[in-house]
């Protein structure tokens, strides 16, 4: 793959190539369906793509589209066929603007080809017809953008999100919604008491688990909960969706804590991992091993 399907800026009649059919045909079935196999078959582990300044530099690569295009294709050619998702920061390729975004394009191209999952961390959230903008970009099928699933925030109203969660759901894509983050600002939000009693994360949790209602092997509208939050046993967890754990590595949290703060649910967490991994590019066999560490350390976690 070149630098140049990475970098190039598009022309005004610019269209990715179809993506092929297969394992990952979000068309075959549903989002939650597609995850849980990856998570058998590759493990449950995902690696996000966030090219950071420093990191860049770390990686010896100016910070500029051509650092951008090289670090995201060597995550993408390293980990693709063996990472069950890849979860790119979507803030971090579109600072470049439109030849960012053309990297990102070409990043969830490629990483869906070797048969990983995409999930889009754009953390999107808003109302109307304007949440309805924001769920065509990233989950309507012939979107340059289509991923299999899209990070989203509630806090306008769970029922804000409705046009991303109808889409999703026609499209067999999948949602993971901010209820319990990792950052401790977080906690003035979602830990908020509302009048009937329960937290804003609760209600959240809820609505969730009526989404994924009668869904099987695992349903597609997940939760975004910290790694790093410590026992969560007041919180019901048992939503029927994944729960993307991120604060595993830098943010201090490990793959043995897991168990402790999931609890019964802990067998549909999808642990998240970005500089512990990253720090050890560029070399690609590094960056593989690194991987290959946290999956196996996961593995023993929930075993």
């Amino acid at each position: 793959m070149t630098q140049e399907a990475f970098g190039a800026r598009p022309s005004p009649d610019h269209h990715p190539s179809p993506r092929p059919s297969g394992p990952q045909d979000s068309s075959a079935n549903p989002f939650g369906a597609r995850l849980r196999r990856a998570m058998d078959e590759r493990g449950p582990l995902c690696v996000g793509i966030d090219p950071h300044a420093s990191l860049l530099a770390d990686w010896g690569l100016n910070d500029d589209v051509a650092g951008l295009a090289r670090f995201t294709r060597t995550v993408v050619e390293a980990l693709g066929e063996t990472v069950a998702l890849f979860k790119p920061q979507s803030a971090f390729f579109e600072r470049f603007g439109s030849r960012g975004l053309a990297v990102l394009e070409t990043a969830v191209e490629e990483a869906r080809e070797r048969g990983a999952l995409v999930l889009m961390d754009a953390k999107r959230g808003d109302i109307g017809s304007t949440m309805a903008a924001y769920a065509e970009t990233y989950l309507r099928k012939d979107s340059p953008l289509f991923s299999d699933a899209l990070t989203v925030s509630p806090y306008l109203g769970y029922g804000s999100l409705r046009p991303a969660v109808d889409l999703a759901r026609e499209n067999g894509a999948g949602l993971f919604v901010l209820a319990l983050t990792s950052n401790p600002e977080g906690a003035e939000v979602q830990r908020a008491v509302r009048e009937d009693g329960r937290t804003l994360a609760a209600t959240m949790l809820g609505h969730l688990a009526a989404e994924n209602a009668g869904a099987e092997p695992l349903g597609s509208f997940g939760a975004v909960v910290g790694a790093t939050l410590g026992d969560l046993s007041s919180f019901d967890l048992a939503i029927n969706g994944p729960l993307l754990a991120p604060g595993i590595g830098a943010q201090g949290a490990t793959p043995a804590d897991l168990p402790k703060v999931f609890g019964d649910a802990v067998r549909n967490v999808v642990p998240s991992v970005s500089r512990g991994v990253l720090r050890h590019g560029p070399d690609t066999s590094a960056l593989r091993a690194a991987a290959d560490r946290f999956a196996g350390e996961v593995r023993t976690a929930l075993d």
